[in-house]
């Protein structure tokens, strides 16, 4: 990352916005079966949404490009981000498709299973992005997902790239097929967690040396920079060539729900508030550890006062 001086600039997270049905469990059901849960709730998500509210609420100046449905969830999704400070002037309204929904079930230890109905999120078009200039124009980092189309994905990071922004892909939900080439040449730096690193690289991740391996091949793909975030097992990072090893906050965990978008919000905020890598990651970390301690998506999601290390910290 000190080889890619980021300009001055904003964050622009393009990604999805959902609205999720979460319940918890004693476990999971088995199939055909019906348990019963307790303790609904009914949240903000999708992963583009809760990185942007991530970043907003540790400092950083956001702009969101997405689309929500013309119904009732893209009215509170709207007008919930504005609260969070993001800036909303390029998410789209959809007047086909519903807005995003997510059913999210919990279970003891903090597992969770999810199932997605991406709605109007998979329908924001290569050509919103192209409607979407300024937004890149003002932006330092670009951070996006997978939860939108593929094209307007690479579209995205094509424009990014013509501004000078410092791009990076958090490749969930894992792909089913390899990424295009063309938009892996435009990532600076890819985030995986350890399931999505073994779909990309091909290397089933056990243990210290086999995500090291991962890395690389991920690496030869043309990744500049490659972050693994292994849950409980902390984070493994190679920048610059320099390869750094931060283990997990010890905390007990009751919904990892939005861990990896706290983590990916989290490192966006820390970067552009001055901090270099190595402080940047440990500062990620501590967020995504407080996240875990909290039940939901964004509600789960710490502020500046939360976190014990200083940001500004060089």
């Amino acid at each position: 990352m000190e080889k890619h001086k980021l300009k001055h600039g904003n964050l622009v997270v393009v990604g999805s916005t959902n609205i999720d049905m979460v319940i918890s469990a004693s476990r999971f059901p088995l199939p055909g079966e019906t348990i019963i849960g307790h303790d609904f709730m009914s949240n903000f998500g999708g992963k583009g949404a809760n990185q942007a509210v991530a970043a907003a609420r540790l400092g950083a100046k956001t702009i969101f490009i997405g689309k929500v449905g013309d119904d009732d969830f893209g009215n509170s999704t709207l007008s919930h981000l504005k609260e969070e400070g993001i800036d909303t002037s390029f998410i789209y309204r959809s007047t086909k498709a519903s807005s995003g929904v997510a059913l999210i079930t919990t279970v003891v230890g903090g597992e969770n299973t999810i199932i997605v109905n991406p709605g109007a999120n998979f329908e924001l078009s290569p050509t919103e992005i192209e409607l979407s200039h300024k937004a890149f124009e003002a932006a330092a980092i670009v951070l996006m997902q997978l939860e939108t189309p593929i094209d307007t994905i690479l579209t995205a990071s094509k424009i990014a790239k013509e501004y000078g922004c410092y791009v990076i892909l958090n490749p969930a939900p894992a792909p089913t097929k390899p990424l295009p080439t063309e938009l892996l040449e435009n990532v600076d730096m890819l985030i995986p967690n350890k399931t999505e690193a073994s779909t990309i690289s091909g290397v089933d991740i056990t243990d210290d040396v086999t995500t090291r391996q991962a890395i690389d091949k991920i690496k030869e793909l043309g990744i500049k920079d490659v972050v693994i975030t292994i849950g409980s097992h902390g984070v493994l990072s190679l920048i610059d060539g320099e390869l750094t090893n931060i283990p997990a906050y010890k905390v007990k965990a009751v919904d990892t729900t939005a861990a990896g978008d706290t983590f990916c919000g989290a490192l966006c905020a820390a970067l552009l508030s001055g901090s270099k890598m190595p402080q940047a990651l440990r500062f990620a970390n501590q967020a995504s550890a407080v996240t875990v301690t909290r039940r939901g998506a964004q509600v789960s999601m710490p502020h500046l006062e939360d976190i014990k290390l200083d940001i500004s910290a060089k």
